[in-house]
């Protein structure tokens, strides 16, 4: 597990996620700790190594 750093894209606040590096593509959705609004996830790793990190609002 590596932890990302990411901006909030609603409160603007630092937080971050607990990715597992050893699944190659991941999309999911999470709140955010701050303001528990939802965010969309993409990561892309090779060989346990983050080759790709996005992150936007879910349209509500």
């Amino acid at each position: 597990m590596e932890e990302l750093f990411y901006t909030c894209p609603y409160c603007f606040s630092e937080v971050s996620i607990l990715a597992d590096l050893s699944v190659d593509e991941q999309e999911y959705i999470e709140d955010c700790e701050r303001c528990c609004n939802p965010i969309e996830f993409k990561l892309i790793a090779q060989h346990g190594n983050l080759i790709d990190f996005q992150w936007q609002p879910i349209e509500q």
